[in-house]
């Protein structure tokens, strides 16, 4: 036994030598039946009868272009409808360079019109992503690290329409990328040492050939690897200060441990920018500077290789990121010989102004002020954002050949596989993947950190929902089972992003069921969204993800169970059925308490986190009551980073009508007070009982808001409050309610209360309604009594925000708001 097991482990080893050996590259001519053979020698096969690769595009179509004199990779192009794979077979383990072309020509205006996403194998490359209409190429590279599965999935995810014309899937051996490095942050200081990069994808931004005097790139085909290298000229603003090198012909010397030829071509360091002595002074920096995105996080890779010195020595230098962070440079001492290539990695947090500033500058323990030099720089973004991955449904076989070139022989692959297939079921009897859901299990609300996190988009902002081992997964089989394959009469609901069911698991919890449908508006992005939202979060008053189905073009997400559906609900008669099995009239109080909760719920969105979550579509729809009518805020489709509106800048306009920010709407200026603004209007909802829009009415009184504040200027306020509480509300509790609702509707932005705020205002309305239910006062009535009553003054202390973690916070906040409002004293007739 100990024989066979020491053939099987050395014939694996065989086995899996010769499969990274191979290192398939594949170079696909998209739309095209006829292979494209470029300048350079390279070969792109077109996609139309794959033979290499599998590919699900049975709807897609391909354009031509009637320009037939350009270049020969962009004569067509693959236009997708709807969501379409290439799938390649790769080794289990490498990292993988990733090029897509892109050549909106203009015979097919639809491609400049195109607006998709595209992801590789659980991690979001492009969001929202349209072609420049400029009328040239656009290449979009990325490299990536797969451990696990041997296929690299490339999705196309289209929003109106998707295309591609070209894609490059380059394999290397090499680790091209490190896995850490010094962690810079936007002010210039150090954070210390970012660790797990490698686990991400990073795009290609900018790749500098610095001091190069060809002013044309430089593709480094000797690698094999294809990689453009532009001038550094556009973005050196210290020019006086700097000269090019004498270029270095006798060649470099590559030491074992240090730069590669994967890592940068001889080109590139033989090639540098030092200082011009002769025309600036030895303190001068040299400096270059490269527009990036602001919030977002740059692997920097400055390359180094001395062939400006003529004698070895203490020759050093520093870099710089922007103005505080330094790090010495001392050739010398790690290579201990002339023009010897290294590099040095950086992770740098880009600042408000979307800039990073890379420099070079004399160190004062170099015995010549007037040494420094770079060769080459690279900087790629970390991308952090999240997709599904799904598998690819039929397509053609892969080519063999790729994978038994040089294995010793079929007796051994044979052995080796049936000692594999062996292990694998003795493991699969004992373990279980980390994505299988375990039904019988609570609400998951689970705490993942807080990532940069940048959901449409941008963004920004996060690891990969395949990535996420939260224990979320739900198969889909699973889901037909506890809806009853989706019975008609489960239905409790429907809303933007599809329609939602009443499920009850194998141990008799009920969970909501919310199933995608493409008709109504709300897709992938939402999908994504609102799985990356409430993984990341836990509150008492935020509804709690249970878990998330992806398959076969399904979205589904499952939820906890709210008994007593929504708010609106409770306020207005519809005709769309809930979970509610009849409305019940909420009292005051209750509505004063559901309030705090949402506003409860709200704040910690903004402030709980290290950037805060805007939510972006608060309505009363989107708060739900559990059996003891416990306000939970729910449908985070739309939500939207802080980080990522920093500049107050939004590229499209989500929530819904008679909600919306009317500065948000009309200046595309979107922040917290975005949320706000719309939770005053659910706040007048409340007071009202009635739709937010409602065109059965008259004119004056469609727009819930606008009938309001007309009433309000005309001193009838009273009229628009629902008659079936307007005995039972105290005058101060009102008189208090309305003056928060009133700050929440200002028209600026900067003039709206943050949500602490309004949260501490609603509480104080529920204390005097509490207080006058208490002493029973006959004038604390709505008998004989205007809400234009002078309201009673308040020594009011400091605003407080109080942070809800658990189901037990609703007791221990009624205590600490009990203590502070017993600090108060109310001027009222004379009495204190």
């Amino acid at each position: 036994m100990d024989l066979l097991h020491s053939l099987l482990f050395f014939f694996t080893l065989v086995l899996c030598s010769s499969l990274t050996a191979a290192q398939p590259s594949y170079f696909i001519n998209c739309g095209s039946a006829d292979n494209a053979t470029l300048s350079d020698g390279r070969t792109f096969v077109g996609d139309v009868k794959p033979r290499q690769f599998k590919f699900s595009g049975d709807r897609s179509k391909t354009v031509v272009n009637s320009n037939q004199s350009g270049e020969p990779l962009y004569q067509k192009a693959r236009v997708f409808r709807i969501p379409s794979t290439y799938q390649f077979q790769v080794p289990e383990i490498g990292t993988y360079i990733l090029r897509l072309h892109f050549y909106p020509f203009s015979s097919s205006p639809e491609l400049a019109n195109a607006q998709f996403n595209v992801s590789a194998s659980g991690h979001l490359l492009l969001s929202d992503f349209s072609v420049p209409k400029n009328g040239s190429d656009l290449i979009k590279e990325f490299i990536l690290s797969l451990k696990q599965n041997p296929n690299l999935r490339l999705h196309f995810w289209p929003r109106s329409i998707a295309f591609v014309n070209a894609i490059e899937v380059i394999a290397t051996s090499q680790n091209i990328t490190e896995d850490n490095g010094p962690y810079v942050s936007p002010e210039g200081g150090s954070r210390g040492v970012y660790k797990g990069q490698k686990s991400k994808v990073l795009e290609t931004i900018y790749r500098i050939n610095v001091g190069a005097s060809d002013k044309k790139p430089y593709v480094d085909g000797d690698t094999d690897l294809w990689r453009t290298w532009f001038p550094d000229d556009p973005y050196l603003i210290t020019k006086d200060e700097a000269k090019n090198a004498p270029y270095y012909g006798t060649g470099v010397s590559r030491v074992p441990g240090l730069a590669t030829t994967y890592d940068a071509p001889d080109y590139v360091y033989v090639t540098a920018k030092m200082l011009n002595s002769t025309k600036s002074d030895v303190s001068s920096n040299l400096t270059w500077q490269f527009r990036v995105s602001t919030g977002a996080r740059y692997f920097v890779r400055a390359h180094f290789c001395d062939i400006i010195s003529r004698q070895m020595g203490p020759y050093m230098f520093n870099i710089y990121f922007y103005t505080k962070f330094e790090q010495k440079i001392y050739p010398f001492n790690m290579t201990a010989k002339f023009a010897v290539p290294f590099y040095r990695d950086f992770i740098v947090e880009s600042n408000d102004l979307e800039f990073v500033n890379v420099s070079i500058g004399s160190s004062g323990d170099s015995i010549d002020k007037s040494y420094m030099f770079l060769n080459g720089l690279e900087i790629l973004q970390i991308k952090e954002g999240v997709a599904p991955d799904p598998g690819v449904d039929g397509g053609v076989s892969f080519h063999l050949g790729l994978l038994v070139g040089s294995v010793i022989g079929g007796v051994c692959i044979v052995a080796v596989l049936v000692g594999v297939l062996f292990v694998i079921r003795r493991r699969r009897k004992r373990t279980k993947p980390a994505e299988l859901f375990e039904w019988g299990m609570g609400p998951l609300n689970v705490v993942v950190g807080s990532q940069n996190w940048t959901p449409n988009t941008s963004p920004s902002r996060v690891s990969s929902l395949s990535n996420l081992q939260l224990g979320l997964k739900i198969p889909f089989f699973e889901i037909q089972q506890v809806t009853n394959n989706f019975d008609p009469s489960l239905i409790i609901g429907e809303g933007g992003f599809g329609k939602v069911y009443k499920g009850t698991l194998k141990n008799g919890i009920e969970v909501a069921v919310k199933r995608s449908n493409p008709d109504h508006g709300q897709g992938l992005a939402e999908f994504q969204t609102e799985i990356m939202v409430l993984s990341k979060i836990r509150h008492y008053h935020l509804v709690s993800l249970i878990g998330y189905c992806y398959e076969s073009g399904e979205m589904i997400l499952v939820y906890e169970f709210m008994e007593k559906g929504s708010l609106r609900d409770h306020l207005c008669d519809s005709s769309v059925k809930s979970s509610s099995s009849s409305r019940v009239g909420l009292s005051w109080k209750q509505r004063l308490e559901i309030c705090i909760g949402a506003a409860k719920g709200l704040q910690y969105l903004h402030t709980g986190l290290d950037n805060g979550i805007i939510h972006r579509d608060v309505k009363s729809t989107n708060i739900l009551l559990d059996q003891k009518y416990v306000a939970k805020v729910a449908d985070f489709g739309l939500s939207r980073s802080q980080h990522l509106e920093k500049t107050h800048v939004s590229t499209e306009v989500k929530g819904t009508f008679g909600y919306l920010d009317p500065e948000y709407f009309s200046c595309l200026q979107l922040t917290e007070k975005s949320d706000v603004y719309s939770f005053g209007v659910v706040l007048l909802e409340v007071l009202c009982a009635r739709p937010v829009i409602d065109r059965s009415l008259p004119r004056v009184q469609i727009n819930l808001v606008d009938w309001a504040i007309t009433c309000q200027k005309e001193g009838n306020l009273e009229s628009i409050i629902d008659p079936s509480i307007a005995s039972e509300i105290s005058p101060n509790s009102l008189k208090k309610f309305v003056e928060t609702v009133e700050k929440c509707l200002k028209e600026s932005a900067v003039e709206r209360p943050p949500m602490a705020d309004v949260l501490w205002d609603l509480e104080y309305a529920l204390q005097l309604q509490k207080m006058a239910e208490l002493r029973n006062l006959p004038d604390d009535s709505m008998t004989d009594a205007s809400v234009s009553l002078p309201f009673p003054v308040a020594r009011r202390l400091p605003s407080m925000s109080f942070a809800d973690d658990d189901e037990e916070e609703n007791v221990l906040i009624d205590r600490h708001t009990g203590e502070v409002f017993s600090q108060f004293s109310f001027e009222r007739d004379g009495l204190r």
